[in-house]
């Protein structure tokens, strides 16, 4: 009872906050008429989260950004399809109604429980740097360039991950025909979507740098304008795009020839207006999805397991966790200023060594094991024994199998990005997060999708003092990510699949709706719906228009910055137990349906 009155307190329910999330759904409720067509089950979904109350269901489960995919990977499950299936189909609805998110033009990372064998796995579909790049990329005569400049146009476009993951899932654990799970978004490109309020208001705000390109602005701002939100947005080249791949793989994607979809995006790449890249069709032919062995961390008889290097993370949430683990939070209030303290400076450890530390590991050894290590992360717990803010935060010294010396990162990690939870009916579960990047990538556009900017997710400097930076720009790497998709395991069975965008938020948002789910007894609507409080790198980011900045006296007095934005993450969660419960972030558009 604790916990729910604490919850009541500082949730949704008699705060601010129940404004704020009754906004976030408005927009939703007003087009819920459009999503009935489409699936009587969305518009009860929107219903439940709009109540705070978790979707049920005993059989399977999907949860996403956008209605429409929601509702493509639906009929997918319903008709036998795996989990696998699903993802491909909510992935390329997903690339058409939310495309400033992801798309076939970036990159994603999947966490894989295979129910018949009980193995978990995970697929890097990250984007890789051209070969022709050079760790000065993005500097000018030796400074780092501004963050715009290096991401609008083609200088930061990477070799796009997410087609090649789409299809290495299905050949592996797919059951249902490739063509057919392309259709429904082939379908819904050709007839047309109603543009959502979100969509129509991210146009409008990047106006300026999406009319920079002519093809893109064509798309985005017909006639000069942004597209209106209830507008109907029809998307031909996309449908044709799918059905080249819908024919022939996505071989149609990244093979040589002048007529090739990889020959479109080297094109638009290297003739960007101002600022043109270095991608060429043999980084394209040359492209591989790597099967790298999840990474588990224990907490509360828990294992969390997932994706590695190149992200930052599963070991920054492991991190975050191992560290936490050394204290007893559930005999906290939730949204507490004790609980804040420990969860915040936990998090800036966990930053600290994230930035001198992790890259991507077939460049540069990364001690994952050292950080990892339970007695390593109760050296770092010790540290929060006192009880004030830190003064002071640095990189630990975890146990390393190679004498290398690295300096710490700067690179800018922007919030956009997409999270897809998905349960079959068979016990597979995915946790895929897919992005472009920034909102809107590098606002390249061809053939019907948004191009990457995922370059910019390395440091723009190659070295500090001196001292090389492990995730500094090479050709062929993998630049470092936040993505955190995550199941958590119990007894070898799995029991959650959780997973945001946000940028580097990410790693913290994903860590507290754990440390919520499993500490405090928060079902998954609450747990993703709970008001964030985040702390990367000194200063705590608290969610304006909700409660939880009441605490910032409170926080100011312990010795941090305080600081109040909009902390829009995009949660979606399915815990797995005697029922299936789905959850989907109230900040955003997406839901929860199951059977």
């Amino acid at each position: 009872m604790r916990v729910l009155t604490t919850w009541l307190c500082f949730g949704l329910a008699h705060s601010a906050y129940a404004q704020q999330a009754a906004d976030a759904v408005a927009p939703e409720a007003a087009v819920v008429g459009h999503f009935e067509a489409i699936s009587p089950a969305a518009a009860s979904a929107f219903a439940q989260k709009a109540a705070n109350q978790p979707v049920e269901a005993s059989n399977w489960m999907v949860a996403a950004a956008n209605p429409h995919a929601v509702s493509a990977g639906a009929d997918v499950l319903r008709a036998g399809g795996s989990a696998a299936d699903a993802l491909v189909a909510v992935q390329i609805v997903l690339g058409l109604v939310e495309p400033q998110s992801s798309g076939l033009g970036g990159g994603a990372f999947l966490v894989w429980y295979d129910a018949a064998s009980g193995a978990l796995t995970t697929l890097d579909g990250r984007e890789t740097a051209p070969m022709e790049a050079t760790p000065l990329l993005f500097q000018d005569d030796g400074a780092p360039l501004k963050f715009f400049d290096a991401v609008v146009g083609g200088r930061s476009v990477g070799v796009p991950g997410t087609p090649a993951l789409l299809e290495a899932a299905h050949a592996r654990w797919g059951n249902q025909d490739w063509a057919s799970l392309l259709q429904p978004g082939i379908d819904l490109a050709e007839t047309g979507f109603s543009v959502s309020p979100r969509l129509a208001g991210l146009v409008a705000r990047d106006a300026d740098r999406l009319s920079r390109f002519e093809t893109t602005a064509a798309y985005f701002l017909p006639g000069g304008a942004p597209i209106a939100p209830g507008t109907t947005l029809q998307n031909p080249a996309y449908a044709e795009t799918l059905r080249r791949i819908s024919q022939d793989g996505v071989a149609a994607f990244y093979a040589l020839g002048d007529q090739s979809i990889a020959a479109d995006i080297v094109g638009t790449v290297r003739a960007a207006p101002g600022n043109p890249g270095l991608l060429n069709q043999w980084d394209m032919a040359l492209y591989q999805v790597i099967e790298r062995p999840a990474v588990c961390a224990k907490y509360r008889g828990h294992d969390v397991c997932g994706m590695g290097p190149p992200s930052s993370g599963a070991l920054a949430v492991g991190q975050i966790l191992g560290v936490l683990n050394e204290f007893d939070l559930g005999a906290l209030e939730p949204g507490s200023t004790d609980a804040l303290r420990l969860m915040g400076d936990a998090s800036r450890l966990a930053f600290a060594d994230r930035g001198r530390y992790v890259a991507d590991s077939d460049f540069v050894p990364v001690p994952v094991q050292g950080m990892m290590d339970s007695g390593y992360l109760a050296g770092r717990a010790a540290l929060l024994l006192g009880d004030v803010a830190l003064p002071e935060v640095f990189p630990g010294q975890p146990e390393f199998d190679h004498a290398l010396l690295w300096a710490d990162d700067d690179a800018i990690e922007m919030p956009s990005t997409s999270h897809i939870s998905i349960v079959d009916s068979y016990g597979n579960v995915a946790s895929m997060t897919t992005t472009i990047e920034n909102a809107f990538g590098s606002r390249l556009m061809t053939n019907g999708f948004l191009l990457n900017n995922e370059l910019t997710d390395f440091s723009y400097r190659s070295h500090r003092d001196g001292i090389p930076i492990a995730n500094r720009v090479e050709p062929g790497k993998r630049p470092r990510s936040s993505m955190s998709p995550t199941i958590v395991m119990k007894d070898g069975k799995p029991m959650l699949a959780i997973g945001s965008p946000g940028g580097s938020r990410i790693i913290p948002y994903v860590a507290n709706a754990i440390i919520a789910h499993i500490d405090w007894g928060l079902d998954v609507q609450q747990a993703v719906s709970l008001p964030h409080a985040v702390n990367r790198f000194g200063t705590y980011d608290l969610e304006e228009g909700t409660r939880i900045v009441t605490r910032a006296p409170e926080l100011e007095a312990l010795g941090y910055q305080v600081g109040t934005r909009a902390l829009t993450s995009g949660l979606h969660a399915i815990s797995i137990g005697t029922t299936l419960r789905g959850g989907a972030d109230p900040r955003r558009e997406g839901i929860a349906l199951g059977e």
